[in-house]
């Protein structure tokens, strides 16, 4: 796959509460348009490389969520569903009547509640290494979720230390761990700490009950558990691939840009 010439600019759309959402977005109206949320405590950029190895005739918006990147709020309310709304926003700034979306991380979260909300113009959700963590995604029982909101509100850096570690597969360059550590642990405050909360709170038995739209995974198969897949498998098409380790949308930018087109496609 070779890289696309692509024109991008930037953008930004106006919420309540002081929010500013602002984002990147390349091709035109008439194309097919592909939506990137990126995860926890990281932002776009991370799919400028991704961007480039898509086929030319998509268009592709690119979006910092709330407090991520460049984008900033005064909100009280870090759930999913406040985070899908940002997405929304975008959309309806741009006129987009359809779409596919595709999130990484609690991005994928997003990306279910996008199309829960916006089920007339999100044609197909798509998780990159999202959904199967157990002891995050599923709404988390209250002693569980105070367990880990807890251990993020004692030691933050330890608490995305796990994270980092949980999403590497054995083998893992030990560099390549400390630099997503250092990225993600420099996360905005409080929201880095809310966005957790939002998550082990998420609902997402509830939210799969009401998307329609078909949902495609594409999960770390070195992580990936059997009982995940028991426990989803008939929700969600999911795909195990071998593309490096939770943040394998920065490690293999063309990999992960067959995937999408291949979802684009479809």
């Amino acid at each position: 796959m070779t890289i696309a010439n692509r024109t991008s600019v930037n953008r930004e759309v106006q919420r309540s509460n002081d929010t500013t959402i602002r984002y990147t977005i390349s091709g035109t109206a008439d194309w097919p348009t592909l939506v990137l949320v990126h995860g926890w405590g990281c932002n776009r950029t991370d799919f400028d490389a991704i961007t480039g190895f898509l086929p030319e005739h998509y268009r592709v918006l690119a979006v910092d969520l709330a407090e991520h990147g460049q984008s900033r709020s005064t909100r009280d309310v870090w759930t999913i569903e406040e985070f899908a709304r940002d997405i929304a926003a975008v959309l309806e700034a741009e006129s987009v009547d359809t779409c596919v979306v595709a999130g990484h991380s609690l991005g994928g979260a997003v990306a279910v509640e996008v199309g829960r909300i916006l089920p007339d113009v999100v044609s197909h959700v798509v998780a990159l290494d999202a959904l199967h963590y157990l002891g995050l995604f599923p709404a988390q029982s209250e002693e569980q979720a105070e367990a880990m909101k807890h251990m993020f509100r004692e030691d933050f850096a330890g608490g995305v230390r796990g994270l980092v570690e949980g999403g590497s597969p054995a083998g893992t360059d030990e560099a390549l761990k400390d630099t997503y550590f250092e990225k993600m642990v420099a996360v905005r405050q409080p929201a880095g700490l809310h966005a957790i909360e939002g998550l082990v709170h998420w609902d997402m038995d509830a939210a799969l009950s009401e998307v329609k739209q078909p949902i495609t995974l594409f999960a770390v198969r070195a992580i990936l558990t059997q009982e995940a897949i028991d426990r989803y498998g008939d929700r969600i098409r999911i795909v195990p691939v071998d593309l490096g380790s939770h943040h394998f949308p920065v490690e293999s930018p063309e990999g992960t840009a067959k995937l999408l087109a291949g979802v684009m496609s479809d």
